[in-house]
C-alpha cells in the first residue's frame, strides 16, 4: 500500500494481497483518522458479502471468488470503545457483468485498490442497539 495526503484527503493504493479492511482499518489506526468517509474503485479475486435479516438481527455472508471489478466501494469511518469502525459496502461485477453487492466482511486485491478517504474532524462513537441489532451511531 501507498499514499498520499491532499488537505483533508487521503488517496490510497491497495496491491495485490492487500485485504480491504485491513488494509484501510491500519491505516486509519496509524493516521488517527477517526471520522470520514470511504469510496474505492479496484479489483479484487475473493470476496465475503453480507446482507443483515432485521427479523432475525443477524448477517447472512457469502463468499465469491473469481475476477472481479469493484464497481463501487462507499462507506463511513467512526469508533467503537476506542477503536476504528469501518461501515462498507461493495458492488462487485463479474465477467459476465453481473453485479453482487452488500456489506463487505473481507476482499483481497487481485490487481490494485484505488480507495479515497476524506476525512472529518471530530469523533462519532458507535453503540449496539439490542432493539436493531447493530452497532449504530451514537451522537
Amino acid at each position: 500500500m501507498d499514499y498520499r495526503k491532499f488537505g483533508s484527503k487521503y488517496v490510497l493504493r491497495l496491491d495485490k494481497g492487500d485485504e480491504i479492511l485491513e488494509s484501510i482499518g491500519k491505516f486509519c489506526q496509524e493516521n488517527n483518522i477517526r471520522l470520514g468517509s470511504v469510496t474505492g474503485i479496484g479489483a479484487v479475486d475473493r470476496a465475503v458479502i453480507g446482507l443483515f435479516e432485521t427479523a432475525k438481527k443477524k448477517y447472512h455472508s457469502r463468499e465469491i471468488t473469481g475476477d472481479m471489478e469493484i464497481t463501487s466501494l462507499v462507506g463511513n469511518i467512526s469508533s467503537q470503545d476506542g477503536e476504528v469502525y469501518l461501515h462498507l459496502h461493495i458492488t462487485l461485477a463479474d465477467s459476465s457483468l453481473r453485479a453482487v453487492g452488500g456489506h463487505l466482511n473481507k476482499a483481497v486485491i487481485s490487481a490494485t485498490g484505488e480507495i479515497i478517504i476524506d476525512t472529518m474532524e471530530g469523533q462519532v462513537d458507535r453503540k449496539f442497539c439490542a432493539e436493531v441489532g447493530l452497532n449504530l451511531l451514537e451522537f
